[in-house]
């Protein structure tokens, strides 16, 4: 979520239908605009936000899914994560950890008008959407890195339209990997601002000096640990997904906070078994050192037993004007191993992997997730802080 110039925030959504009541699609990745406040939000779609949707979209496509976003001066950035190969179901439920699908790589793209047309890094337009032998560090702003770093981004929110900001970067965070050791590991990068889509200009964090500044580096080899999270969250079938944080100025208290999540394992590390993790830090710096303020191993919203909830984030725009208060937004994964879901995705993976799905297979797998997983989609909850 990043608030922009014109008093809306830009959200980056993956794997659903929209709020627009249309269910002919179903989105691999969309950006939408929300007007208004936490309490009565209204959601508006960006007809020109390129497609990625099935059923245009087929199994064997590069998906791209969007996370880190920054509205900035009226373009809107957008960092795209993809995998290191298709979407099969096969490939999903590998049980050799070392060979079991990942994010390994980031695509950038742009829109300078608000969204109205879209730009790859280049500024060339269309939106080009790499083949899987075509992606490279030509062509995505990363690819491959070591460990498979810098595979998963969150930008740095700093009030309307950037306007906290005094240093003229941009900070982007990132988990360190994709294994339990690693993705559990924070890593960062700035970059000016005028500069964000040239990579030869990102500065790595390499280290606190004593005085509490950081150090920078060009050699993503020489990056350093901002932060290390607990262990054992890190889900080693489907994909891992864990530790992607959101980290918001609250410029009334002069305070970086950071909202992060880890998904709840069984020892097999089969996601989303149990509740997930959630805590929050505060920093004074976006390299930290980080204060943890609050720790959660069972997070469940509204005390519901069964809550699946993830991807927690610190909304920019809706932070109380005494800095006391904030809203977070996340969304909830609960209902996803009812049985009457899994056959029926069972069935539509057979048909998406053999490119056999239609707008009327499209259509029942909204109904059937809106049925059995009304959770997923945009929830808010006030977060009060107690000030020492």
């Amino acid at each position: 979520m990043s608030w922009a110039a014109d008093n809306r925030q830009y959200v980056s959504m993956c794997d659903g239908v929209g709020f627009s009541g249309q269910l002919s699609l179903s989105y691999n990745t969309r950006m939408i605009s929300v007007s208004d406040g936490a309490r009565d939000p209204r959601f508006h779609d960006l007809p020109g936000y390129p497609n990625l949707a099935a059923p245009s979209q087929t199994a064997s496509d590069t998906r791209y899914y969007g996370f880190g976003t920054l509205a900035l001066d009226g373009f809107l950035y957008q960092f795209m994560s993809t995998f290191n190969r298709p979407f099969h179901v096969d490939n999903l439920r590998s049980k050799a950890s070392s060979d079991v699908m990942r994010f390994n790589g980031v695509k950038l793209i742009y829109s300078p008008d608000q969204g109205r047309t879209w730009h790859n890094q280049d500024g060339s337009t269309p939106i080009v959407w790499d083949s899987w032998d075509r992606r490279s560090r030509d062509t995505m702003v990363f690819f491959e890195e070591d460990q498979e770093a810098f595979s998963l981004l969150s930008v740095l929110q700093m009030g309307r339209n950037y306007g906290f900001n005094r240093d003229g970067y941009v900070y982007v965070y990132a988990p360190n990997g994709n294994t339990e050791g690693s993705m559990n590991e924070l890593v960062m990068f700035r970059v000016p601002k005028a500069r964000l889509l040239d990579r030869h200009f990102y500065e790595y964090f390499a280290g606190r000096q004593d005085g509490g500044a950081a150090r920078w580096t060009r050699d993503i080899e020489s990056r350093a640990v901002v932060h290390t999270f607990p262990r054992g969250w890190v889900n080693k079938l489907v994909h891992p997904y864990a530790w992607q944080p959101s980290v918001v100025y609250n410029d009334p208290l002069g305070l970086y906070m950071m909202a992060n999540w880890a998904t709840g394992c069984t020892p097999e590390g089969v996601w989303f078994s149990k509740p997930s993790y959630l805590g929050f830090w505060v920093a004074s710096d976006p390299w930290g050192p980080w204060m943890q303020i609050h720790e959660d191993t069972s997070w469940r919203p509204a005390g519901d037993v069964n809550a699946r909830a993830y991807q927690p984030q610190i909304a920019p725009k809706w932070i109380a004007a005494d800095g006391r208060s904030f809203w977070l937004v996340w969304t909830d994964f609960q209902g996803a191993t009812n049985e009457e879901l899994k056959r029926f995705w069972a069935e539509y993976e057979r048909k998406a992997s053999a490119n056999q799905i239609s707008e009327g297979d499209v259509i029942e797998n909204a109904k059937m997730m809106r049925k059995f997983m009304p959770y997923y989609g945009f929830n808010v909850q006030r977060i009060d802080l107690e000030i020492a």
